[in-house]
C-alpha cells in the first residue's frame, strides 16, 4: 500500500509552506529518515524526512509551489503501486512525515503494520542531529477525543522544548511512554483512532507500554488532592519546565511554593495552575513556609538537567580530545566606544547595536583571512574549511549555555548581525529554538566583558578549531604622542585554538589583525 507524505505543519500559526528543493526524485529508493524535500515558511526553512520506506512513486507538487499544511505532497511505496487516490488530498494519519527542524512541528503518524484502523503517533525528529527526546507532559489522556492539530504532549531535547501535534483524528487509544521517559526519534509514542480499535501491534517492541488504567489514574490522583492544603516548598530549586516557568512569571507566582508532580519532582504547568486556583492557601503558606525552609535542610542534591548534561559532556570531550592553547591580548577600544556612542545618539534601530555586536562584525570580516580558524576538525588528519563565517555566539539562559549560529555572518551588515543575535538569544531563553540553529558553526565568540572579566580561557566548541573570548574594558597607561603619560581603554581578547590545526604564530596573526580592525573600525565598515 502506498503511503502519502504530507506537508508538515511547521508551527501552530503556519497554514501553508513553499517547497524549496526536491532532494529525492521519482524512482529513488527511500528509507525512513531520508530527507525528501526542503520547505519554507515566511520565517525559516526546514527539511522534511520520510517515515515510510520504499520507492518515491509520485510527486504531487513542484519546487516553488505553495502547499497547505497537512496536504499530501508525494507518495512512497512499492514500485508499480497505484497512488492516484492520494493525489491532492490530506494524508491519512498513518502516512505523515515529521519535519527535521521545525520547533513546534507536528508528530507524524507511522504506518501501522497490523490489522487495525488505529494510527501510531511517533516521536518527532526535532533536528538532524537529535536522536532521542524526553517526554515532558501529556496534555491529553487515554479516552480523550483528538482532532488534527491538537497538542498531545510536550517533549524536550537537550537544548529546547517543543509541543507535539497530532495529524490523526479519533480517540487517544493508548499511551506507550510516560512523562520523563526518553524516547528514540521516529518511535511510536501513542495510538489514535476509532474507539475500541486494537493497539497492541503498534507498541514499540522494546519499549514498556503504559497501561491505560495507570495513565487515567495519574491525573485523577492529582485532582483528588485537597485543594485547601498549604503548599510547602520542599524543593526550593526543583527543576521546572519552560511552560511552567513562563506561566509562573506572568502570574507572579513564587515557584518555590509549587510541589512538582512531573517526572523526578519536576514542576510542570499544572502545578503552577494549582497555586493560581488556590490563592488563599498560597498566601497562608508563603510566610511561614519561607521562614521554615532554610532550617528544614542544610543542603540538597540536584541532578543535572538535560542541557547541563550536554554541556558537561561536550566540554569534557573538548578538553580531552583537543590540544588547546589560549593567547590573551588587548587593543585600544577608543574607536569602538566612540562609535557605539554615536549609534546610541542616532537612536532608532541603530541604538540597540552593542559593543559585542561590533566585535562579532569585526570577527566575521577578519576570520576569512585565517581559514584554519574558520574550520571544523573532521579527524586527527583533516579539517573542513568553510567559505563563509558561520558564527557561533555563546548565550547564557536559565537552562544553561547555548551556542546558536549566525550563518554567513560575513555577508551581513552590522545591523543585521545585531538583530540576528538578539533574535537567536530570545529563542534560546524562551526554550523555543530549533536544534538545527544550535549547530553548524565554524567559529564561536563568548563575551564575558559585561561581567568585568579581564581575561579567561574559553573552551572550544567541538568540532570547531577556535573560540574567541571577549573581555571587559579597563584603563591602562601608555606613553602619549607628546611624551607624557596617558590613559586609554583597553579591551581584552582571549583566543583558544586547537594546536592540532593551528600554530601559535597564525593564531597570533589573527588576533593582531582583529585588534587592528577594531581599533580602526570605521575603516573596516567602509570596505
Amino acid at each position: 500500500m502506498a503511503n502519502a507524505v504530507i506537508m508538515p505543519k511547521a508551527g501552530i500559526t503556519v497554514e501553508s509552506c513553499i517547497i524549496g528543493e526536491w532532494v529525492k526524485k521519482v524512482g529513488d529508493p527511500v528509507k525512513i529518515g531520508d530527507v525528501l524535500f526542503t520547505y519554507e515558511t515566511d520565517k525559516a526553512s526546514f527539511e522534511c524526512e520520510s517515515t515510510a520506506e520504499g520507492t518515491l512513486l509520485e510527486i504531487f507538487f513542484e519546487e516553488g509551489d505553495e502547499v497547505p499544511c497537512l496536504v499530501n505532497v508525494c507518495a512512497v511505496g512499492n514500485p508499480g503501486e497505484d497512488c492516484s487516490a492520494l493525489k491532492g488530498g490530506s494524508a491519512a494519519p498513518a502516512e505523515a512525515a515529521a519535519p527535521a527542524t521545525a520547533a513546534a512541528a507536528p508528530a507524524a503518524a507511522a504506518p501501522a503494520a497490523c490489522n487495525t484502523k488505529a494510527s501510531a503517533v511517533i516521536m518527532p525528529k526535532a533536528g538532524i542531529t537529535v536522536e532521542s527526546c524526553i517526554i515532558g507532559e501529556w496534555l491529553k489522556k487515554v479516552g480523550d477525543p483528538i482532532k488534527i492539530g491538537d497538542i498531545l504532549f510536550t517533549y524536550e531535547t537537550d537544548k529546547a522544548s517543543f509541543e507535539c501535534e497530532s495529524t490523526a483524528e479519533g480517540e487517544l487509544l493508548a499511551i506507550f511512554f510516560e512523562e520523563g521517559d526518553e524516547v528514540p526519534c521516529m518511535e511510536n509514542v501513542c495510538a489514535v483512532g476509532p474507539h475500541g480499535e486494537p493497539t497492541d501491534c503498534l507498541k514499540p517492541g522494546a519499549a514498556p507500554a503504559v497501561a491505560e488504567v495507570a495513565v487515567e489514574a495519574a491525573p485523577a490522583a492529582v485532582e483528588a488532592a485537597p485543594t485547601a492544603a498549604p503548599v510547602v516548598p520542599a524543593k526550593v530549586s526543583a527543576p521546572i519546565s519552560p511552560r511552567a516557568a513562563k506561566l509562573a512569571e506572568s502570574a507572579g507566582v513564587n515557584v518555590a511554593f509549587a510541589t512538582g508532580t512531573g517526572p523526578n519532582g519536576r514542576i510542570i504547568e499544572r502545578d503552577i495552575r494549582k497555586i493560581m486556583e488556590n490563592p488563599a492557601a498560597y498566601a497562608a503558606a508563603t510566610a511561614p513556609a519561607a521562614a521554615a525552609a532554610p532550617a528544614a535542610e542544610e543542603y540538597k542534591d540536584v541532578k543535572f538537567s538535560g542541557i547541563r548534561r550536554a554541556i558537561s559532556k561536550s566540554m569534557t570531550t573538548s578538553l580531552h580530545t583537543m590540544a588547546q592553547l589560549t593567547h590573551n591580548t588587548s587593543f585600544d577600544a577608543t574607536a569602538i566606544l566612540n562609535y557605539r556612542k554615536a549609534l546610541k545618539a542616532a537612536g532608532g534601530e541603530y541604538a540597540g547595536i552593542t559593543l559585542g555586536d561590533i566585535v562579532l562584525y569585526a570577527v566575521s570580516r577578519t576570520l576569512l583571512n585565517h581559514p584554519d580558524l574558520n574550520a571544523n576538525m573532521l579527524d586527527d588528519n583533516s579539517i573542513r574549511i568553510f567559505n563563509h563565517v558561520n558564527l557561533g555566539v555563546a548565550v547564557d539562559t536559565p537552562r544553561g549555555l547555548m551556542v546558536p549560529t549566525i550563518f554567513h555572518a560575513d555577508e551581513m551588515s552590522l545591523l543585521e548581525i545585531s538583530q540576528a543575535v538578539k533574535q537567536l538569544a530570545a529563542e534560546c531563553r524562551d526554550g523555543a529554538i530549533s536544534p538545527d540553529k544550535l549547530s553548524g558553526g565554524s567559529f564561536t565568540v563568548s563575551n564575558l566583558g559585561n561581567m568585568g572579566v579581564e581575561s579567561f580561557t574559553p573552551v572550544i566548541n567541538p568540532p570547531q578549531t577556535g573560540i574567541l573570548g571577549v573581555c571587559g574594558t579597563i584603563d591602562r597607561v601608555r606613553k602619549g604622542a607628546d611624551g607624557g603619560i596617558e590613559l586609554y581603554p583597553a579591551m581584552g581578547l582571549s583566543l583558544t585554538y586547537d594546536h592540532r590545526a593551528v600554530d601559535g604564530t597564525p593564531a597570533a596573526k589573527f588576533q593582531k589583525e582583529l585588534a587592528f580592525n577594531l581599533e580602526n573600525f570605521t575603516v573596516l565598515l567602509s570596505k
